[in-house]
């Protein structure tokens, strides 16, 4: 029986009708998968940017939940996303098929780590960078060079941001631009600098152009440089436009790819700009949560179950514990004392 829905050319009409794209890009389009590592600020407009241009598959990864002061730049989620503090990833994912049902939508509620990455189902495209973390962006840099991926990183806080398309060979890659980690407290955080969504819009928008731009042309060359912006001073620019890989790099240069031998972040790590830890157990433990939760007792308060989490309050803590023993630790900031809260109340 012939479907009632109107035919997917003039779903995309508008963007046929724009030469560089054409009939070929949004058939190249189709047939193209990307990966976006994040799906918060950043995560939510390139997600929502790919699967409404028409990208075939997008595989969106994300360890958080969705918090209230998210959705003032989030755009895939809701209030009540918030309420239930559900995890970002299946929250985001099911939004995005409502927009586009003709998209392959992934959900991965966990860590990027390489193990994440080489459990993917299908190699992606492309990589782009949604994230709020320096160990992470390294992992996607040395992971796109080893595996030959081209990938988009992109950072944002307060009214800057900044972007850049990286292919490796042609372009410097991250490692090249910053050899180490910046300094903890040197940079700012939206917990302490705030963050504007126009940054955001901006930055998302340089990534998912270059993002379409690589997608529907095969011979399309990355733009020479990173973008930077101040969207309240109104100040935009392309620099390091004649930069090129550094042979020395330790990525790009020499193939060592530092960042794919640290297995994760650590067992215990600072959530970027919040009060608050994730806890990973030790491989090969797993968690039960209707038994942590009769075992918790008259310890626990505020206690709630999903499908996907049991959360709780306890000392002044909010727990989180996810399927397979992942926490995060609100009101907490020590790792070491969260480590210490997780062992007593959810199991060494």
């Amino acid at each position: 029986m012939p479907s009632d829905d109107p035919p997917a050319a003039d779903r995309y009409s508008r963007q046929v009708r724009f030469a560089p794209i054409g009939r070929d890009g949004q058939r190249r389009l189709g047939q193209s998968s990307a990966l976006v590592v994040g799906i918060g600020a950043l995560g939510s407009h390139i997600a929502e940017t790919l699967v409404r241009a028409g990208v075939g598959r997008v595989v969106v990864v994300d360890r958080d939940v969705v918090e209230r002061s998210n959705l003032q730049r989030q755009t895939l989620f809701t209030e009540g996303d918030a309420r239930e503090g559900r995890p970002k990833a299946s929250a985001a994912a099911e939004r995005l098929v409502e927009v586009n049902r003709d998209v392959v939508v992934e959900a991965i509620t966990e860590d990027f780590s390489v193990d994440t990455f080489d459990r993917l189902d299908h190699r992606p495209d492309l990589i782009l960078d949604g994230t709020d973390n320096f160990p992470t962006r390294m992992r996607i840099n040395d992971l796109a060079i080893r595996d030959g991926i081209p990938w988009i990183y992109g950072a944002a806080i307060g009214s800057t941001g900044r972007a850049m398309a990286i292919v490796a060979g042609t372009t410097p890659c991250l490692r090249c631009l910053m050899p180490e980690a910046p300094p903890t407290g040197e940079i700012g955080t939206c917990e302490t600098d705030g963050i504007l969504a126009s940054t955001i819009a901006h930055v998302a928008a340089f990534q998912t152009t270059e993002a379409l731009r690589m997608l529907s042309d095969p011979n399309a060359r990355p733009t020479a440089g990173m973008f930077t912006c101040d969207v309240w001073s109104q100040e935009f620019a392309i620099r390091l436009a004649d930069a090129r890989p550094d042979s020395t790099c330790a990525s790009c240069g020499t193939g060592e790819l530092p960042a794919l031998s640290v297995a994760g972040d650590g067992d215990s790590v600072r959530l970027c700009g919040r009060n608050a830890v994730q806890i990973r157990p030790a491989a090969g433990c797993t968690i039960e949560l209707d038994r942590l939760r009769g075992r918790l007792g008259e310890w626990a308060t505020e206690v709630e179950q999903t499908t996907h989490f049991l959360r709780f309050s306890a000392e002044h803590v909010r727990f989180t514990v996810f399927r397979g023993g992942r926490a995060l630790l609100f009101g907490v900031d020590d790792p070491g004392q969260a480590r210490v809260l997780y062992d007593r109340f959810v199991g060494a």
